[in-house]
């Protein structure tokens, strides 16, 4: 199987290495420098469950007619527009899309440019940062990839095959859509309490209203869930509930730690999407609604400066 990841950051790095390792062709869309990086030290992982080091396959822009089985994105929201471009020369007939962003606004943008029976479903749990020399540091045990149809496609069954063999947490969802609501409402919650509190879920649970705070965040981001018809799972409901409420939690969300670094935002990807369909539903928000306007005044104050 011919794989295109676009992009060489944490999560990229980690799965496109995990697929190279299980048999698959892997090449990296990259920006110049962090090819020009990637050609001098290799591409370099660092996990409990293995370390991966070595050459890989680079590329800064697609090749003449060259098309690739699968396509990995694993960008930030923020930069859908120029990835959407940057892969569009790779997306062949017979190709499949595999997006890893959070949220699903993103689905609408590629079924637009690819086609909807092109685009997959797809979520990740996984901890991972980049480093400054480059590498990828992967925290925890946690590393799973979960992917679905989202209608009909026997394309797939041939994918699945190779996908499954990574050397990875793999697993094909057929509900791959209410999959990614159950992430969806969890991450949004995470992302608009930490952010709102600038603290980890430790800190935030460690005050008398802490803990009752971020509860009631999640039932609104469930009842948004379940108003568009996916709703959460009483199993993933008590899983979320004890994360978001466990003491001493050292979980905060990476946008926070993109707004304490003056770095733009996903808010409006997951924060604000989510409130736009709750509002189509009238839900109650006051906590998600606080959050977004708490993250949007410090965007236009970034902006500005």
């Amino acid at each position: 199987m011919r794989v295109l990841v676009l992009g060489a950051g944490a999560t990229g790095a980690y799965f496109g290495a995990r697929l190279i390792q299980s048999g698959c062709a892997v090449s990296f869309l990259v920006r110049p420098a962090r090819a020009e990086l990637l050609r001098r030290e290799g591409l370099r992982v660092r996990s409990p469950h293995g370390d991966f080091a070595g050459p890989v396959d680079l590329l800064t822009a697609i090749p003449p007619a060259a098309t690739f089985d699968l396509i990995v994105l694993s960008c930030k929201a923020y930069d859908l527009d120029t990835a959407l471009a940057a892969i569009a020369p790779a997306v062949g007939r017979d190709s499949r899309v595999l997006p890893l962003l959070n949220g699903l606004r993103h689905l609408d943008l590629l079924d637009l440019a690819f086609g909807a029976h092109r685009v997959l479903g797809g979520l990740c749990h996984i901890s991972v940062a980049l480093q400054s020399d480059g590498s990828v540091q992967h925290m925890g045990q946690l590393h799973r990839l979960t992917f679905g149809a989202r209608g009909s496609d026997e394309r797939l069954d041939a994918l699945s095959t190779e996908l499954l063999a990574a050397t990875a947490d793999v697993r094909r969802s057929e509900r791959i859509v209410d999959a990614m609501w159950e992430k969806f409402a969890f991450l949004a919650t995470l992302a608009a309490m930490t952010c709102l509190m600038r603290g980890s879920v430790g800190e935030i649970v460690s005050t008398p209203d802490g803990a009752g705070l971020l509860r009631r965040c999640y039932a609104e981001a469930c009842a948004v869930a379940a108003a568009a018809g996916h709703a959460v799972a009483e199993d993933a409901k008590t899983e979320a509930t004890a994360i978001l409420t466990t003491p001493d939690s050292p979980l905060k969300a990476s946008m926070l730690r993109d707004l304490l670094r003056g770095a733009a935002t996903e808010c409006e990807h997951i924060i604000g999407d989510l409130i736009g369909r709750g509002a189509a539903h009238d839900v109650d928000m006051p906590l998600l609604r606080a959050a977004a306007a708490h993250l949007r005044v410090y965007e236009r104050e970034t902006n500005r400066g």
